[in-house]
């Protein structure tokens, strides 16, 4: 295996498949994956996921356009880069005790592949990002508890780009996509592993709670993955049960199933 990791190092710009590094470790496909995951901890894929976008990151801080650090990373393009380069910046404890004071929030409804949904929007990133299934009402006053002293303001037609930027993965060119939240330092711990998982990619509570360095902590994990503030966009639906079993989901059970479904298809074209 650690000659598969140097030879993953030095080739990740090709993007190998599968079938190569497994004909380089001379095993077949199925069980190269196998003793890789077991070995290494993370899946072939996963692994290489984490190369690409760390190149992807290091060209981008080095004053390279999104184009070129994509197409240079040996990303498909643009839109993939998006895809992995979501900034997760975190309120910090004075801020959280002003409740947004001074901070303005853009909101607004709209359609996504997956329903209807509600998006808070700030100068420093999404602050918000919810299904909405019955009451608007309800669902913006889950926002206002988040943030009860700043200024909302509702602006449908404003959110839309923002929200075909999530759903659609048509990020502007040179923008990333930032998000803005309050939680723990255990609960911001637990959503950047999340935003590790690749589309397609599941994990159990168990396998996410050992990716952060605390194995035996998987209940503690699944809490801080349903306080999750952005649907989505930190992809609490890539986790399941080590049963297999989909489990519950903060915006619906029907929904994930749908969201995974939706994302393994893709993965495989």
């Amino acid at each position: 295996m650690e000659a598969i990791i140097h030879y993953l190092n030095d080739h990740y710009t090709k993007q190998p498949s599968l079938d190569a590094l497994a004909a380089a470790a001379g095993l077949s496909p199925g069980h190269f994956q196998r003793k890789f995951t077991a070995w290494v901890g993370v899946s072939p894929k996963a692994f290489l996921q984490h190369l690409t976008f760390r190149d992807a990151r290091e060209r981008l801080l080095h004053g390279e356009s999104v184009d070129h650090a994509a197409w240079d990373a040996g990303l498909s393009g643009p839109s993939r880069l998006h895809d992995l380069c979501v900034v997760l910046e975190a309120a910090s404890p004075g801020e959280i005790k002003r409740g947004g004071a001074g901070l303005t929030i853009t909101y607004g409804y709209g359609q996504t592949p997956f329903g209807s949904c509600l998006l808070g929007t700030s100068a420093r990133g999404i602050v918000q990002l919810s299904f909405v299934d019955r009451d608007e009402a309800e669902t913006l006053a889950g926002m206002q508890g988040r943030w009860p002293q700043a200024e909302l303001v509702r602006n449908d037609r404003a959110i839309k780009p923002v929200i075909d930027q999530v759903f659609r993965h048509q990020a502007a060119p040179q923008q990333s996509l930032r998000a803005y939240v309050q939680g723990t330092k255990f609960q911001l711990r637990v959503w950047r592993a999340l935003l590790e998982i690749p589309p397609g990619k599941l994990l159990s509570y168990g396998q996410l709670a050992t990716s952060i360095g605390r194995p035996s902590a998987a209940r503690a994990v699944g809490t801080a993955v349903g306080a999750n503030p952005l649907a989505y966009l930190i992809p609490c639906h890539r986790v399941i049960r080590a049963s297999g079993v989909i489990g519950g989901y903060r915006w619906g059970l029907g929904r994930k199933q749908i969201m995974i479904a939706s994302e393994l298809a893709s993965s495989q074209v």
